[in-house]
């Protein structure tokens, strides 16, 4: 658990210093909650968020598996808080590959199912309102499992547990009151 928890933080942290996110500030990795992560930004303004690595994924490209020969940088899913921008719970998704221009990433947890854009190697819920519908489905899910497609046309499907997202969530709150 430990280096999976390690291998996010360093994921995390290079991932959010290309985009100039929280990482590109001091930060810190203050508890960890099963498999997510707890995250705060250690200067101004204050945020935190939680992230956590796939359990598994999977990768087929014309319909053939292709898992064991498609090479990925670091894949996170990410809640933000933001208080000083009134942010709750922004969702976040980094793949690990750039995704195919204009092509949207599908998130299923139970029966319920939502669209994020994207941009690059990221992507995101279309409203704050989208984004706080997925947390509570996340707060009463077992798996979140997120389907893509990169530029090169691999079809990708990473497996999220969502085991310890209520704690992780609450303790990243009470960090950015």
């Amino acid at each position: 658990m430990n280096s999976t928890i390690t291998a996010i933080a360093a994921g995390l942290a290079t991932a959010l210093v290309v985009l100039g996110g929280p990482a590109a500030r001091a930060e810190t990795r203050v508890d960890a909650k099963a498999d997510w992560s707890v995250f705060r930004s250690d200067n101004s303004p204050r945020e935190c968020w939680i992230v956590s690595a796939p359990k598994s994924w999977t990768a087929k490209r014309g319909g053939r598996d292709v898992t064991n020969k498609v090479r990925r940088s670091d894949i996170l899913l990410m809640v933000a808080i933001r208080p000083g921008e009134n942010v709750k719970n922004e969702v976040s998704y980094t793949s690990g590959y750039p995704f195919r221009k204009g092509s949207k990433v599908k998130i299923t947890v139970g029966s319920d199912s939502y669209e994020m854009f994207t941009e690059g190697e990221w992507g995101w819920l279309n409203s704050p309102a989208e984004d706080d519908s997925a947390v509570a489905k996340f707060k009463a899910g077992a798996t979140a499992i997120l389907t893509a497609v990169s530029r090169r046309g691999t079809t990708t499907r990473d497996v999220f547990s969502l085991r310890g997202f209520t704690a992780a969530l609450k303790a990243a709150r009470e960090l950015c009151k």
